[in-house]
């Protein structure tokens, strides 16, 4: 119905109808209140204006008229935030198996990579239908991912990622902003995410040039930076066993427990020794200012794909299971 609305963009993702059935409420309620609220001014004016021998008088106490007055704002109050959580948390939690696209922000613009190895700036292709997650770091302000057709928007920062996804529902192409101020040419930082039929998409994949996927060119970072000599399949290494490591909890030196996420992967390849893992010496060289984010990115997708069966050649280390600290980087 709003499709051809100006000042309403379309709905082309599964949470879009979600955000706006929330907006609509919080409209007619300000509408209804503010309309209430004038009508009442009104009233009251016309009924109590100055006139001789008519005078207001005063209430002294209303137990009931208290609690009215505040049990019907808290309710409402509370409707608006329990709405809002559901919306926020199932926006936040992406559906296992969800297609995995890593966000690079700098001024100004947005450079991102398929799990498959393709790579953009300021286009995203994505397929209609399935679940997609954006995993986004900034190389130097903050900035915002924000698609109007989807209803999402997610600040990205530099130093860490942040996570968004969405679903997808109509085939097309949307406009793509950054709706953080992030410097003088902030309105320029544009571009546009074109959903695609399956076949299209599969057929898009097939057309570029790659040299790997995400994972296979993090392996050889892997390798070249000598993580392997340290983080080995067996108990011998001097840095923990990567295999199966993302997703679970870690036991820190220090008695502290982490789960191993994306964060926890990048920390422990730019400062190992911030958080080190129980059973292991902190002699892991510090990676930053030697990778970029773009090689963490495939060193973060290197370490998770080896939750999977098919890990890496033989004398690989598998980098997942209780740590990144100790010894060498891989993102």
């Amino acid at each position: 119905m709003f499709d051809n609305f100006p000042l309403w963009p379309a709905r082309a993702a599964t949470t879009a109808g979600q955000v706006d059935a929330l907006y609509i409420f919080l409209v007619l309620l300000s509408a209804f209140m503010s309309v209430a609220i004038f009508i009442m001014i009104l009233v009251f004016a016309t009924k109590y204006r100055r006139r001789h021998g008519r005078q207001a008088e005063p209430i002294e106490g209303s137990i009931s008229l208290e609690i009215t007055w505040s049990v019907i704002p808290l309710g409402v109050f509370l409707v608006i935030f329990v709405w809002g959580a559901v919306i926020f948390f199932r926006e936040r939690t992406a559906p296992a198996g969800a297609s995995e696209i890593y966000v690079v922000a700098k001024q100004w613009m947005w450079k991102l990579q398929h799990e498959e190895g393709q790579r953009e700036i300021n286009e995203l292709h994505v397929p209609l239908g399935r679940d997609v997650k954006m995993i986004m770091t900034s190389q130097d302000v903050i900035h915002s991912f924000y698609v109007p057709a989807f209803r999402l928007k997610q600040d990205v920062l530099p130093g860490r990622y942040t996570t968004m996804w969405f679903h997808p529902t109509k085939a097309g192409t949307y406009h793509l902003f950054c709706a953080e101020y992030c410097g003088t040419q902030h309105s320029g930082m544009i571009g546009q995410v074109v959903v695609m039929e399956p076949a299209q998409y599969q057929a898009w994949l097939g057309g570029g040039t790659t040299t790997g996927s995400l994972a296979q060119s993090g392996q050889t970072l892997f390798e070249q930076f000598g993580c392997n000599t340290c983080h080995r399949f067996d108990v011998q290494g001097r840095g923990p066993n990567l295999k199966g490591l993302f997703g679970k909890t870690v036991q820190l030196e220090d008695g502290r427990s982490v789960v191993a996420d994306e964060n926890y992967i990048r920390e422990s390849v730019l400062n190992p020794g911030a958080k080190v893992v129980s059973g292991f010496k902190p002699i892991m060289p510090v990676f930053q200012g030697l990778v970029s984010e773009e090689q963490l990115n495939e060193l973060v997708a290197y370490v998770k794909s080896l939750n999977t069966p098919a890990s890496g050649a033989a004398g690989t280390p598998n980098l997942q299971s209780p740590g990144i600290q100790p010894p060498t980087p891989k993102e």
